[in-house]
């Protein structure tokens, strides 16, 4: 059983997955670089080499788990978290535990192995997003849970382990520190200006155009002001709403349109780089609906967080985001 222990210094919350051990000869300073070769259990005609679907769409139905599907969603076979069991919260002397409770999902994109989430078509990636929302509808019903995270690894620098083109899924019993911090910055922006800081961000970077890479009617796809990483990018819906599992279905389609023609920006500019995809939505256990935006954010694998990062929390960027949107909106799409 995985549990979560809590550091007594800052309050993080640290994630013990025993289910996924290693032996000290299994890490390495590198990961290897992902291989097209040898049995992927991700393709089509092996989904006995996955656990059973937990939702897949067939355009011409199906009995589960057999072939003939254009997407799945399966736990995940090596989980981080176990969805059985209560949470046994607990002492141990002055520390905190309890019980790593939680969902840990894959969401297989496509059959196509050879298919990128950015050579997909808008409504293939539509698909994705729609099953994103599927499941944190159905997840979300589960009190045990705080808040659900949304993310894809493309690349082995970037964490894939696997060249099949999948996204990710944690159902988490605790909100994470990350998160605690966006929603509470947004929550001090609105209590001195009664004003979502993400709309603002909307308004004046559309007003000054500055860092605006694209836009649709539904969403605008930016670089931040002040980025972490080179060509970190985020999108956004123009309207206001805390949680993306409640968009309604034009978002979608832009958000699909849009990420398609920022990923294919990214790929022409700096060569099909490795990248973090993550959806920020806001805790479903809590209300936020002044205050807090949904959007997600994009971050190619080009630099390495280091000691000084680590160490300070600051991040040092080589890339002005002034000039990731020269570059980006200069490829053409």
């Amino acid at each position: 059983m995985p549990e979560l222990r809590k550091d007594p210094v800052t309050g993080r919350w640290v994630i013990i997955s025993t289910e996924r051990r290693k032996r000290p000869s299994d890490f390495r300073l590198e990961r290897p670089a992902l291989v097209g070769t040898g049995v992927c259990p991700l393709c089509v005609g092996r989904e006995d080499l996955t656990p059973p679907e937990v939702l897949a769409y067939r355009q011409n139905g199906g009995a589960p788990n057999s072939p003939n599907w254009d997407l799945r969603v399966v736990p995940n076979k090596f989980p981080a978290l176990q969805v059985e069991g209560g949470l046994d919260r607990e002492a141990e002397g002055m520390f905190d535990r309890m019980n790593g409770i939680g969902a840990h999902e894959v969401i297989i994109e496509t059959p196509d192995h050879g298919k990128t989430l950015a050579s997909m078509s808008e409504p293939e990636i539509e698909r994705v997003l729609w099953a994103f929302r599927e499941r944190v509808l159905d997840l979300k019903q589960d009190r045990r849970f705080r808040y659900i995270l949304i993310f894809k690894n493309h690349g082995a620098a970037a964490g894939a382990s696997l060249e099949h083109t999948h996204s990710q899924l944690i159902a988490l019993p605790v909100v994470p520190d990350f998160v605690r911090e966006e929603v509470e910055g947004a929550r001090r922006h609105f209590a001195t200006k009664e004003r979502c800081v993400f709309c603002d961000i909307v308004h004046q970077e559309i007003d000054t155009g500055r860092r605006v890479i694209q836009e649709n009617a539904d969403i605008v796809a930016l670089s931040p002001y002040a980025p972490r990483f080179p060509f970190e990018t985020w999108l956004l819906p123009r309207r206001h709403a805390a949680r993306f599992e409640d968009a309604p279905r034009h978002e979608y389609e832009g958000l699909a349109r849009l990420l398609k023609a920022v990923l294919m920006r990214v790929n022409r500019a700096l060569e099909s780089p490795p990248y973090n995809l993550i959806i920020h939505s806001s805790p479903f256990s809590e209300e936020t609906t002044d205050f807090y935006h949904w959007h997600l954010e994009l971050m190619p694998k080009l630099t390495k967080v280091a000691g000084f990062e680590w160490g300070t929390g600051f991040y040092i960027n080589p890339t002005s985001p002034e000039e990731a949107t020269r570059v980006l909106r200069a490829v053409p799409v």
